[in-house]
């Protein structure tokens, strides 16, 4: 199954935001919608998810899905521990005899792949950054869906904590491979990461490149040759060279 934007075009006001957006991906795979801040790469997500209407536009092979959306922020529950707030997203399921075992099992997985099991009864000012940011992404995998969102979930953490959050991601990506939207400013997120990097212009934003990476996620080293060489691409496509 495919997934395709056609001439989307927002306004809020006086403000255009997006000018004709066009790009198409596959079920069950990472999209990265990379471009400058204040682009409109967030209000991407919330025309793709129904928050907010097209000014024009289509939207093909949306219609219906279920989506999971993880925050910039972490927006935990600050009076609920780690696995409250597991259960809190999952409340509709627990409440029904029939899912519920299943879902109590799902909290204990994600939970456990996020490496969290061990703060379960925790409250979340009791956690790190980094763990905070595992526990929202552990929530988004855990909440069923056909569609997961992104918006800069990897930001706002050091370097190291930064990969580390990748790497949990794909951990827990890994084993539904659920057809997921990310969007990001920056580079090296999206080339760890996506299977196709849809690069955004300047307000009004249109597409400038739809760029499929077609190395395996476990092969991909920034030294590497082939890896450096989309990071250039991408950097000459943003409009600024390496040394800028």
């Amino acid at each position: 199954m495919s997934y395709a934007v056609h001439d989307l075009t927002k306004s809020f006001g006086s403000l255009q935001v997006l000018e004709r957006i066009d790009f198409s991906f596959q079920e069950s795979s990472i999209i990265a919608i990379l471009g400058p801040s204040g682009c409109g790469k967030t209000t991407i997500l919330n025309l793709v998810s129904g928050i907010i209407p097209p000014d024009s536009g289509a939207l093909d092979g949306f219609s219906g899905k279920h989506y999971s959306y993880c925050f910039q922020e972490p927006r935990l529950l600050d009076w609920l521990t780690v696995e409250e707030n597991m259960r809190y997203a999952l409340a509709s399921r627990l409440s029904v005899e029939s899912t519920r075992s299943m879902t109590l099992s799902r909290i204990d997985r994600f939970l456990r792949e996020a490496g969290l099991a061990d703060f379960a009864s925790y409250l979340p000012r009791e956690l790190s950054g980094g763990m905070q940011k595992r526990l929202s992404l552990a929530r988004a995998f855990a909440s069923p869906s056909d569609i997961l969102l992104l918006d800069e979930a990897f930001s706002a953490v050091d370097l190291k904590q930064r990969m580390d959050l990748m790497r949990t991601f794909l951990g827990l990506w890994s084993d539904e491979k659920p057809t997921t939207i990310i969007v990001t400013h920056d580079i090296h997120d999206a080339l760890y990461l996506a299977h196709t990097i849809i690069v955004l212009s300047q307000r009004p934003s249109r597409v400038v490149s739809s760029i499929a990476i077609d190395i395996p996620h476990e092969e991909r080293v920034f030294s590497s040759r082939s890896m450096a060489r989309y990071e250039m691409e991408l950097y000459r496509l943003l409009g600024f060279n390496r040394q800028e």
